[in-house]
């Protein structure tokens, strides 16, 4: 009796104990699905996350295989885990689900305090469920991921099914992913003056001549300038240069700005010849943020917000007016003429000429445009169109050239795919000769193997598909841009589409970017290293200091205004960093040190990469400070899809 009495004691005490212990520790032996977790934190491409469901809302199918429970998704996805060290074991089954037959590419990826735990390699659609059983002893942060596989995101539906953790500490906690708030690295303008924008510039003989002098400083500013060619002056009150010049030539003028505080002068190559969009355009475009919405009223405000928020101090000049502001053919030149939405184009382009910002307007050689509106080719005699794409007959580009100059356009936006050598060198021509300097830019998607033939003929093209406010899209773009570099230089450049920061939304609902901070600082440096055309998408009077940050970085903004007009080359990849370089006029390398990973890494340049050598000294282009001399590398931790931009000039 006694000794059973002991026993049960002793039993009862080391209970105790566990229990004392467990309550401590946490420990539970448990499983953890990971359809429990609030899924809901997970960012993806396309669609919302899933519980038990595919991306479409179907049940979970992988290769055949029907499964209960899980996580479905969309590349590219991204979930972040808190383990705390305390989960044992990951295990699930993943794969393209069958909702979408045999199409669809996507990679797992499972990280784990930034190592690679598990990859499925490229999974396609009808593919088998692959097993995912992993060791996440000790793993802090465990990061679920599904790529593209580098193809694009159509049709990625990714399921993660049957999904668990084993648990003997920490339950896990979905967390979002370590981006944080925005954080402005830009300095505030200072009080003195300070002449900004492109340091060249050209017109054609005899056509209208504009141009505004950006430059930042408290006001009152005043401009003055020498060394004009015959035909142009200057406003001393607001810096815009007008007139026309006859004369062929290379013109070195020297402007001041001045201000009660001192002034700044510096020289503005001016180029009278063939050669217009010496640097890259620099404006807005109505087609992310209005889409069809798009009408006079909000072009107008649209102008009067570029002067208002300053980004014209900046070198922000085009307005440019979308698809959807079409109606049938009319008038003396029997021309495209403006809809209802818009009545009066010509004095649209007069005001926003006399805020000295340059206007555009968009067209095609289709029967109808991509919104359905009229295009090019619908010039039948009484003026009518219809509903049909496809092209129609040559003839109309002469009426319309001339139609845009007597409105006073600057740029058009020549949209279709796959363009075609014929239509655009008819539409060149016509634009030429209309009296009217007018940036020729391509869109959609000019076929690479033509490029030659675009860098003949226009003076922009378009060399991928639409742009989403998505990493997946941007990074995507903007990281392949590589093979176009050769097609680059003044008054020739490679467009990878418009900026997708601030407000944007395709019509008339519109939302912040779907950008992180981190991805914001990415697409600029990276479009300023390409020298590519920077046409904001955005609504201008919707702008937040964060985003107005992104935009009047001058240092920033003079990589992609260099006359030398170079586009960035990838020079290293290691693992998911890269490292891109640009030559600038002056002898100097802009570099771009990117990370399109999900942690934070250590990121560095070699010098025999960017073909310099000996010490240079360098400086962060976003902070605008310089940072020290370095003799053989720089290197920088730089964030998940973040950016360190820098300058390394010869330290002599």
């Amino acid at each position: 009796m006694g000794n059973t009495t002991s026993r049960t004691a002793s039993r009862f005490v080391v209970a105790v104990a566990l229990l004392a212990l467990l309550t401590v520790t946490g420990h539970t032996g448990e499983t953890v699905p990971l359809t429990s977790l609030k899924l809901d934190l997970a960012t993806q491409d396309w669609g919302t996350p899933r519980v038990d469901k595919s991306v479409d809302g179907n049940p979970l199918s992988i290769g055949g295989r029907k499964f209960e429970h899980g996580f479905g998704t969309h590349a590219m996805s991204v979930l972040y885990v808190s383990l705390k060290g305390g989960s044992d074991r990951f295990a699930a089954w993943v794969g393209v689900d069958d909702e979408i037959g045999d199409r669809g590419t996507v990679e797992f990826v499972v990280q784990g305090d930034e190592r690679d735990l598990f990859r499925s390699g490229v999974m396609k659609g009808g593919q088998e469920a692959k097993k995912v059983d992993i060791d996440v002893r000790g793993i802090q942060i465990l990061v679920l991921l599904v790529t593209d596989a580098g193809d694009g995101i159509n049709y990625d539906h990714a399921d993660w099914a049957d999904a668990q953790f084993e648990v003997s500490g920490a339950r896990p906690v979905a967390m979002a992913g370590p981006d944080g708030e925005p954080v402005i690295l830009t300095p505030k303008p200072g009080p003195e003056p300070r002449i900004n924008g492109p340091k060249v510039f050209g017109a054609r003989p005899g056509n209208p001549f504009l141009f505004k002098v950006p430059a930042t400083g408290d006001r009152p500013l005043t401009y003055a300038a020498e060394g004009l060619p015959e035909g142009l002056s200057i406003d001393p009150d607001t810096g815009i240069i007008t007139g026309s010049v006859v004369q062929v030539g290379t013109y070195r003028a020297i402007i001041t700005v001045s201000n009660a505080l001192g002034s700044k002068s510096r020289e503005l190559r001016i180029e009278i010849g063939e050669g217009i969009a010496l640097t890259p355009p620099m404006g807005w475009n109505s087609w992310n943020c209005w889409a069809g919405a798009v009408d006079e009223d909000k072009v107008r405000r649209c102008a009067r917000a570029m002067v208002s928020t300053g980004l014209v101090d900046h070198g922000w000049s085009y307005v440019n007016i979308d698809d959807t502001w079409q109606a049938a053919r009319g008038g003396p030149l029997n021309a495209l003429q403006g809809n209802e939405k818009f009545p009066d184009l010509k004095g649209l382009c007069d005001e926003i000429h006399s805020l000295g910002l340059k206007a555009g307007i968009y067209s095609t050689p289709w029967i109808t445009s991509y919104a359905g509106f009229p295009g090019g080719s619908s010039n039948s005699e009484d003026g009518s169109w219809n509903r049909e794409r496809g092209h129609g007959k040559f003839g109309f580009e002469e009426a319309d050239a001339k139609q845009f100059a007597a409105w006073g356009f600057d740029y058009l936006k020549y949209d279709w795919n796959p363009n075609d050598v014929p239509h655009v060198e008819k539409m060149a021509v016509a634009l030429r000769a209309s009296g009217r300097d007018i940036v020729y830019s391509l869109s959609n998607s000019a076929p690479y193997e033509l490029a030659s033939e675009w860098m003949r003929l226009a003076h922009c093209w378009r060399t991928t598909g639409d742009i989403t406010d998505r990493w997946s899209s941007v990074s995507g773009i903007g990281f392949s841009q590589d093979p176009w570099g050769p097609f680059a230089g003044p008054g020739h450049w490679n467009d990878p589409d418009m900026l997708v920061v601030g407000e944007v939304g395709w019509g008339p609902n519109l939302h912040p970017t779907h950008l992180t901070p981190n991805e914001q600082y990415s697409h600029i440096s990276l479009w300023c290293l390409l020298s590519a055309p920077l046409l904001l998408g955005c609504d201008l009077e919707k702008l937040d200091d964060f985003t107005l940050s992104l935009l009047t970085n001058d240092e920033v903004l003079e990589i992609n205004q260099d006359p030398l007009g170079e586009q960035a080359r990838r020079v290293a990849v290691t693992g998911k960093t890269e490292v891109w370089c640009k030559y600038l006029e002056d002898g100097s390398r802009a570099v771009g040190l990117f990370n399109r990973g999900e942690t934070e890494v250590t990121v560095t340049a070699h010098w025999p990469d960017l073909w310099i050598q000996g010490p240079q000294r360098v400086r962060d282009l976003w902070r605008q400070e310089d940072l020290d001399v370095f003799t053989d590398h720089f290197e920088a931790k730089v964030p998940r899809h973040g950016v360190v931009l820098v300058k390394l000039t010869a330290d002599q």
